[in-house]
Order: C-alpha cells, then sequence, then structure tokens
C-alpha cells in the first residue's frame, strides 16, 4: 500500500513511485518521498515547482536527524527531481559528503539459531498483520540459505517459484540480471509448507510472501520484524546495547558461511569465487571477493586465499591484521 501523500507535488511524487515499480526498481525511495513530502504540505503548501530553496531547506531540515541515511534521501529526491523536469532543481551528486560506516553483522551461531527460534515463536500481530507468523520463518530462512538480497526475498512472485524442482528465477534484481537458483531440501519442505496455509488464506496472490490483506510486505514490515525477532532473540540485551542488524546481513551471513565451509573443505578460494559470485547475481566480481576480507582472522592463515590476488581485485580493502 502507498503511503500517504499530501502536498501539492503528491501527483507527481506517486506516478514517479509507479514508474519505479513498472520498470523493475525497487520502493525503497518511498518513505524518504513521504517525509519530504509532509515537509512541503506544512512548509510550502503551495509551491507548485520543485526549487532549490524547497530541496536545500528539506536536505537541511533532515540533516538534524539520522545522518546515515541522508545520502539515501538525497538520491531519492535527486531522482525525483530528474523525473519531473520542467525547472526542477536536481541536487547535484556529491551533495552529501558522508559514507556509509556500516558493517555486516556476522552472525555467531549461537545468535543465528537464537534469531530463528524467536522467528518461529513469533505472535500474529492482530492490529497490523495476522499472517506474519506464517511468512517470517520462512522468508528470512529463504533469504539466508539462498544468499537472496532482501528485496528478491521479499519481492518474489509465486510463479517464479517451482515447488516441485526448488528453482527460484529470481527477477527483482540489481541491475536487473535475472537468475535461477535452486534450494535445498529442508528448504523446498518449508516452503511448500507454507504455500499451502497461505493458500488456504490468500489463494490468489501474486507475490509469494504477503501480508494478511494478500499485498506484497512493505520495506517497513521487512525490517521490522527483523528488528522484532533479533530483539525476543537477546531477552538480555538492553536494546540500547544491541548490535544494529539488517535483512541484508542474513545475505552476508550465506557468503561467510559458503567461504567457511570452502575453507573447511580446503577448497581454492580463487577457483570457487565464480560460483558464488553467479548464485548470488554479483555484476562485479570485486563484490564477491569482498566477503573475503570480513572474515574471521583465521582465514589469513590459510594457504588457500592468495591475498595478492585479492587486493589486486580490491586495492581498497586492507588485509586485517
Amino acid at each position: 500500500m502507498m503511503r500517504n501523500f499530501i502536498s501539492a507535488f503528491a501527483p507527481k511524487i506517486k506516478e514517479y513511485l509507479d514508474f519505479r515499480v513498472a520498470i523493475g526498481l525497487s520502493s525503497c525511495h518511498e518513505r524518504h518521498l513521504e517525509l519530504f513530502d509532509h515537509f512541503c504540505h506544512e512548509h510550502y503548501p503551495d509551491a507548485d515547482v520543485l526549487s532549490n530553496n524547497i530541496v536545500l531547506d528539506w536536505m537541511a531540515h533532515e540533516s538534524t536527524k539520522d545522518g546515515n541515511a541522508l545520502s539515501y534521501k538525497a538520491s531519492a529526491i535527486r531522482l525525483l527531481a530528474k523525473y519531473m523536469g520542467n525547472g526542477a532543481y536536481v541536487l547535484p551528486v556529491g551533495f552529501t559528503s558522508e559514507k556509509s560506516s556500516f558493517t555486516p553483522y556476522i552472525f555467531t551461531t549461537n545468535e543465528l539459531s537464537a534469531l530463528f527460534q524467536a522467528m518461529d515463536n513469533i505472535q500474529p500481530d492482530y492490529g497490523r498483520d495476522p499472517f506474519v507468523c506464517e511468512t517470517t520463518p520462512v522468508l528470512f530462512r529463504l533469504i539466508y540459505t539462498c544468499g537472496l538480497r532482501p528485496g528478491e526475498g521479499r519481492l518474489l512472485k509465486s510463479i517464479n517459484i517451482n515447488l516441485e524442482t526448488g528453482e527460484i528465477l529470481v527477477t527483482q534484481t540489481k541491475g536487473h540480471r535475472e537468475r535461477i537458483i535452486v534450494m535445498s531440501d529442508d528448504m523446498l519442505t518449508l516452503c511448500k509448507q507454507y504455500d499451502f496455509r497461505r493458500k488456504m488464506v490468500i489463494p490468489d496472490s501474486e507475490y509469494f510472501f504477503v501480508s494478511g490483506n494478500g499485498k506484497k510486505l512493505s520495506t517497513g514490515q521487512f525490517s521490522s520484524v527483523l528488528s522484532r525477532c533479533w530483539r525476543e532473540a537477546n531477552p538480555d540485551i538492553h536494546q540500547t546495547l544491541l548490535p544494529n542488524i539488517r535483512p541484508y546481513d542474513l545475505r552476508h551471513q550465506f557468503a561467510s558461511t559458503v567461504l567457511h565451509k570452502w575453507l573447511d573443505e580446503g577448497r581454492n578460494m580463487y577457483a570457487m569465487l565464480p560460483y558464488l559470485r553467479a548464485y548470488m547475481g554479483h555484476e562485479n566480481f570485486a563484490h564477491t571477493a569482498y566477503y573475503i576480507h570480513i572474515l574471521p582472522e583465521r582465514l589469513l592463515r590459510s594457504p588457500s586465499v592468495d591475498w595478492v590476488k585479492f587486493d589486486e581485485i580490491i586495492p581498497e580493502v586492507g588485509v586485517w591484521q
């Protein structure tokens, strides 16, 4: 469901967001543009041109909030302006100087086990989504076991999952590069059980993972349920001291687990990475090789890693000391 847009720019914002969906892009800009829309409704109620004063005023307003999200907000308003044209002010690339310092969180075995146990025991949220207890354990396991990008799992369409063969056609991809992956037998069994229950309640949904109303899960629902389960998995840790995690971390965990397995088997990591690259849908080989650099110290001592070759691939990332 699209968010509530109320400013004079609302029709263009909705048109832009519909356009993104139509060409296969994510709805990640929606929540940022809702903030912009409400800001304009309050401060520029009669404006009909996206001027530099409006854009810069909003960016200054948002800079007092979550600094880590400012670049995403800048990107959202920049692309909206490009879509609008007709004199709309396009924020320069590089306007925000901050760079993401977020490091993927690699779970311990116990942490991952506790997280999925919390997902298995999640209670229906009758105020928002009574179907959350069905969707959550399967969706997040699929992302983890198949190394999917969060959007690839959340927006998986029913026609693109073969519950006979375990094949998934991944279409909601970064760079629009489709690929086919195959689930494990255990994951396939979970998906079949979920599909049976889903069809009893919501038989004709376009999306495989749905809310109780039969619509696709929103990014907000998606992230909030992970945070909720993470807190419930760590009841002895105060919320302010709990490490921040994102849905994307489960994809990182998949890569970490695969690399550890290959390491234990004595595989040649340089020779194996192209397989991981194809499975995860990376366009650039360096994006796959990056995972080597975020693994624990014992990897440094492994003869299966040629660090000279990897540092040539990713020169900006140094070996842990």
